[in-house]
């Protein structure tokens, strides 16, 4: 569970963040998020997406940037982190270290920190630290569902089981009864056999790293 950081972008060589709107002819449209400007990005410009990015740790996994951003919010109570701009390297450093304390300080540099620092600080200015709901469902729900699942396939077999009955009951037509004393006139042959069988029912049941 983190911050919700769908559709928006970092662009290498600029400022602050942007927001995916659409594709364009030659790459994509985004806005900037504090100056609400439109902007198109050439197919070429390296852009980053905040939902994609990961931090480097020294343990098997990876920690996601919204995993991180959501550590931050905790740590701060919904309030902006620090300056980047106002504090030093290594006040940099101990900070991430109370947010992640397993990040991997060798490959994790200080200017990535400024980075996520100056990000959270303009999600938090906008107000769109919003935090992604976990989607749980409740033990009883999920048992209650499945009853009605199984009901609603009994159900059906039922129909289908009770269709198939109905159409082996047609009885076949019987032939009339030889006269035991007088010849029966021969009669006109009728375009249904009464001796096929009735046609058979067959049943049928139905994490992209950026560095």
């Amino acid at each position: 569970m983190g911050i919700k950081l769908k559709d928006i972008l970092a662009i290498s060589g600029k400022p602050g963040l942007y927001k995916f709107l659409k594709q364009g002819r030659n790459g994509i449209i985004v806005e900037g998020m504090e100056d609400k400007k439109r902007l198109n990005v050439h197919a070429t410009a390296k852009v980053s997406s905040l939902e994609d990015i990961t931090i480097y740790t020294e343990g098997d996994e990876d920690k996601s940037l919204s995993e991180v951003m959501k550590s931050i919010y905790d740590k701060e109570n919904g309030g902006p982190c620090l300056n980047p701009k106002k504090v030093s390297n290594e006040q940099m450093k101990s900070y991430f270290e109370e947010v992640l304390p397993e990040y991997d300080k060798e490959r994790v540099y200080i200017s990535d920190l400024k980075k996520v620092y100056s990000w959270y600080n303009v999600l938090q200015k906008l107000n769109m630290l919003e935090i992604e709901k976990e989607e749980k469902k409740d033990e009883d729900e999920v048992k209650q569902e499945d009853k009605k699942a199984k009901t609603k396939d009994k159900k059906e077999s039922e129909e289908k089981i009770e269709k198939e009955g109905e159409k082996k009951e047609i009885k076949k037509p019987s032939a009339k009864p030889k006269s035991a004393t007088t010849k029966a006139a021969a009669k006109p042959k009728t375009a249904v056999k009464t001796h096929s069988k009735p046609a058979q029912v067959r049943q049928t049941q139905t994490t992209t790293k950026n560095k």
